[in-house]
């Protein structure tokens, strides 16, 4: 028997156990109506993921319905964003019933952590393709911005960089990956809890995608400003130290896919903030200071500079150089 578009959605994406008061109308009908309260700002995000460029083939379905949300839930989290609802677009090249039950099964999972409601979304036939919009709520005029970093500010990162980076050169290579790492490249887990906590700092915050170097460069150009970045006090990876060997460090300082968050602070929010991460069991690293001149130096902790073989992710510069 085929299997619809309306199959589909009945079966794989009406069923989420996440029930909001705020969802007026969600699934079925021609759009979503939510409501949003009146001293409550929507924040809005979206991110898409292609086979084959943002995931490899093999990867699990479980892993890509997780991930599809994840990379969203990590921006609001840059945002200092409460999770509400989701909407998802998904394109799939044929009807396999195993792979929807499992890409469903991952995506509700994390849904569910953070109380996400699916309102709504589409689904047609083609390339594999996600896309998925998230919607989150903040206090009016707590939004956490990239703008706002300040000469003087200290600068942290949250968990460890260049795992996900790591794991996806060794799959490339055909060779064995560490566990750890290899979950931090298919299932990373948004510091939404953390983001939380930094919107009653007022800090200038953006989430890792594209790299340590790409991302807090948008950062500073955003503050006009520039840092200097401590390199052997980055958190390191599992399976390596920071800075050795040399492809570790490449991976901290340009691999994508960490989410994790990058931010800036005053000396004196560190105390507070740090209590705050070791509640919620978030690692937290100061890795340089915000400075006036503009530009992002790389140092080692003897003062001599390291230059970097590049400054992280884009998708349509990379994609011209394949």
């Amino acid at each position: 028997m085929t299997v619809s578009e309306f199959d589909i959605i009945e079966r794989y994406f009406r069923r989420q156990a996440v029930q909001r008061d705020d969802v007026v109308l969600g699934i079925g009908d021609d759009a979503a109506v939510l409501q949003v309260p009146a001293d409550r700002q929507l924040v809005v995000a979206m991110d898409t993921l292609v086979a084959g460029r943002h995931f490899p083939p093999q990867t699990a379905a479980f892993d890509i319905g997780w991930k599809a949300l994840a990379v969203n839930l990590s921006d609001l989290a840059a945002m200092g964003a409460r999770p509400t609802w989701a909407t998802l677009s998904l394109t799939l090249p044929a009807v396999d019933e195993d792979w929807l039950e499992g890409f469903a099964s991952g995506f509700f999972q994390l849904a569910g952590q953070y109380q996400v409601a699916l309102v709504g979304g589409d689904t047609t036939r083609g390339p594999l393709s996600v896309t998925v919009q998230v919607h989150g709520l903040v206090a009016s005029g707590k939004a956490l911005r990239r703008a706002g970093a300040r000469a003087g500010q200290r600068l942290f990162v949250t968990g460890t960089l260049g795992d996900a980076a790591c794991a996806l050169q060794a799959l490339s290579a055909g060779h064995s990956v560490a566990p750890d790492r290899l979950r931090r490249l298919n299932r990373p887990e948004p510091r939404v809890e953390f983001g939380l906590v930094l919107a009653e700092t007022g800090a200038a915050v953006i989430d890792i995608s594209d790299g340590l170097l790409a991302d807090l460069g948008h950062l500073l150009d955003a503050s006009h400003c520039g840092a200097t970045v401590w390199i052997d006090r980055l958190p390191a990876a599992p399976g390596g130290e920071a800075g050795t060997p040399p492809g570790v460090l490449d991976c901290q300082l340009q691999g994508g896919d960490d989410y994790e968050l990058c931010f800036s602070v005053d000396a004196g929010q560190v105390e507070t903030l740090t209590r705050s991460a070791r509640r919620l069991q978030v690692p937290l690293t100061e890795i340089g200071v915000i400075e006036t001149q503009p530009g992002i130096r790389c140092r080692h902790e003897d003062g001599s500079l390291y230059t970097p073989s590049g400054t992280g992710f884009d998708h349509f510069r990379d994609v011209a150089n394949d």
